[in-house]
C-alpha cells in the first residue's frame, strides 16, 4: 500500500487523503478513453466536458490522480517551451511560428490561474515571474544570447535582461553577474492543482477509474487489467510513465527529476534571499536546478543528474537517491548564502518525466484510428499541458481552431534507439552537462561540447 504523504513535499501538504476512487468493474462502452489522469488526461476531459457537456468520458488513472509528475513537480507554471525558437521556426515552416505559439503559451499561464479561481481550486497560484541569474561569464554571455534571441523571433516581452543590481534585487545569490526575467510564470502546488482538477471533472460528469493498469491501448479501445474500455477516441496522456504502455516503449525517455526542501523559513530569512513575489528561480547552468519560495515560506528546490535506468525502468525506489539529494542541498546552500549554515530540510523526493528523442512535445490524434497523444514536455508541463488539453479537445471534437494549427500540433518524435544505445547516450549527456558546468564555472568560458549538443537539437 502507498502512503501518499510520502510521495513529495506537496502530496505531504495537499490536505488530501489520496483514498483511491472505485477501479474500472469491467467493461465499459464510453465516448472518450483517457489513459493518465495527470495534468495532460485531466485538462482534457475538463475542455471536453465545457465544450460537450453529453459527452461520456472515462480516466484510466494506474495509481491516483496526481500520483506522477503532476503531483510532485516544481510548481511552475511557465510559459517555457522545451525546444528552442529556432527549431520552433524550422519545425512549424514559417517565420512567425514562434509569434503564434508563444502568446498562447503566456496566457496558459493565466488560464490555470483563472480555472483555478473560478473552480475553487486553492493552489497557491503566485505570478511573481521567473528569474534566472548568470554566476559566470559562460552563463552571463548565455543570458544576453537568449534575450537577443527572443528579440529578433518578435517576442522580446518575454525575456528582459537584468543587471547584476537588478538580478540580485530579486534574488540575493552568489557570484551573481546578471540574469534575465520571465513574467510569465507562476509558482503553484502541484497536487492541489491535480488534486483538485480531478475534483472538478468528477463534478462535471467524468468518470475516474483509480487502481486500474492500461496495458495497451488500440483503436477504439483502451485494454486493462479490469475490463476493456470501448470508445470512439482513446488518448494517451501518460507522461514519463508511456514506455509502460504496450508497444510504446521508446515513445519518450522517463528521465528522473530529484527535490529537496527547507522547513519553513521565518521573515527575517527572507529579507537576506529576497523572492518578495514569490518569483521561481534558478540559473544559467546546463545541467538544470528549479527553485520556488513556497505559500508557506519553505524553499522548494531541484534539479536534474539523476542517472536514466536502462530499459527506461520505473521503479518507486528511484524517486530517491542520497547522492543527488545531497548535491542538491549544497547547490541550494552554494546558490543562496542567506540560508542559515543549520537550515534543516525537511522532504526529499522525486519523480519521473517524458523526454521525446528531439526534445520537442507533440499533440496529435489521427483521424482514422481517433487515437490521440499528449506529451513530452521536458519537465515544462504544468501550463503546457493546458493548452494540449485544449488541443487534444478541439482534435477529438473536430474543430479546427487557433489552438490546432500550433506548431508542435499533429507532429510525432522519432523514437528512441534501443538499448544498449538509448542507456549510453542519455546517461553520457547528463554527464556532459555536469563537466561543461564545472569547466565553465572554472573557466568563465562556454562549453563548447555543450554548445554543440544545444545546437543539434535546435536551440
Amino acid at each position: 500500500m502507498v502512503n501518499h504523504a510520502d510521495l513529495s513535499l506537496w502530496h505531504a501538504t495537499a490536505g488530501d487523503s489520496f483514498v483511491p476512487r472505485p477501479a474500472l468493474p469491467g467493461d465499459r462502452t464510453v465516448d472518450v478513453a483517457i489513459v493518465g489522469a495527470g495534468y495532460t488526461g485531466l485538462w482534457t476531459a475538463y475542455y471536453l466536458r465545457r465544450q460537450s457537456p453529453s459527452l461520456r468520458i472515462a480516466l484510466l488513472e494506474r495509481e491516483v490522480s496526481g500520483f506522477g509528475a503532476s503531483g510532485r513537480n516544481g510548481g511552475w507554471c511557465s510559459s517555457i517551451f522545451p525546444a528552442g525558437w529556432r527549431r520552433i521556426v524550422r519545425e512549424g515552416g514559417t517565420e512567425d511560428a514562434v509569434a503564434r505559439l508563444q502568446p498562447v503559451l503566456n496566457d496558459a499561464v493565466d488560464e490555470v490561474g483563472r480555472v483555478a479561481a473560478a473552480e475553487g481550486i486553492d493552489c497557491d497560484f503566485s505570478k511573481g515571474g521567473y528569474v534566472s541569474v548568470a554566476r559566470n561569464e559562460a552563463q552571463w554571455a548565455r543570458a544576453q544570447a537568449e534575450v537577443e534571441a527572443a528579440r529578433s523571433h518578435g517576442v522580446d516581452g518575454v525575456l528582459t535582461l537584468l543587471s547584476k543590481e537588478e538580478a540580485l534585487g530579486r534574488l540575493q545569490a552568489s557570484n551573481v553577474l546578471g540574469g534575465t526575467f520571465n513574467p510569465h510564470c507562476a509558482a503553484i502546488h502541484p497536487a492541489r492543482l491535480v488534486r483538485g482538477l480531478a475534483r472538478v471533472v468528477e463534478s462535471l460528469g467524468v468518470t475516474i477509474y483509480e487502481g486500474t493498469t492500461v496495458t495497451a491501448i488500440a483503436p477504439g479501445r483502451a485494454i486493462t487489467d479490469r475490463g476493456i474500455v470501448s470508445a470512439d477516441a482513446v488518448l494517451l496522456a501518460t507522461e514519463g510513465f508511456t514506455p509502460s504502455i504496450r508497444g510504446h516503449r521508446r515513445d519518450l525517455v522517463p528521465m528522473y527529476s530529484l527535490m529537496v526542501a527547507t522547513e519553513p523559513l521565518p521573515a527575517g530569512v527572507w529579507d537576506r534571499i529576497g523572492l518578495a513575489q514569490r518569483e521561481t528561480f534558478s540559473d544559467k547552468r546546463h545541467l538544470r536546478i528549479y527553485g520556488q519560495r513556497t505559500a508557506d515560506g519553505r524553499i522548494a528546490f531541484g534539479g536534474r543528474g539523476a542517472p536514466y535506468h536502462f530499459g527506461s525502468r520505473i521503479r518507486p525506489a528511484f524517486d530517491r537517491d542520497e547522492r543527488v539529494h545531497a548535491m542538491l542541498r549544497r547547490a541550494l546552500t552554494d546558490l543562496l548564502p542567506g540560508l542559515p549554515k543549520d537550515v534543516r530540510f525537511t522532504h526529499a523526493w522525486g519523480g519521473n518525466l517524458g523526454i521525446p528523442r528531439d526534445w520537442y512535445p507533440s499533440v496529435w490524434l489521427d483521424p482514422r484510428t481517433r487515437l490521440g497523444c499528449a506529451g513530452g514536455y521536458v519537465g515544462d508541463g504544468v501550463a503546457l499541458s493546458n493548452v494540449a488539453g485544449r488541443v487534444l479537445a478541439d482534435l477529438v471534437s473536430r474543430r479546427e481552431s487557433e489552438l490546432t494549427r500550433l506548431p508542435f500540433v499533429a507532429r510525432r518524435s522519432p523514437r528512441w534507439e534501443v538499448e544498449p544505445l538509448r542507456w549510453i547516450g542519455v546517461n553520457a549527456v547528463t554527464r556532459l552537462f555536469a563537466s561543461a558546468d564545472r569547466a565553465e564555472a572554472a573557466s568563465g568560458r562556454p562549453s563548447r561540447r555543450a554548445g554543440w549538443f544545444w545546437r543539434a537539437i535546435g536551440h
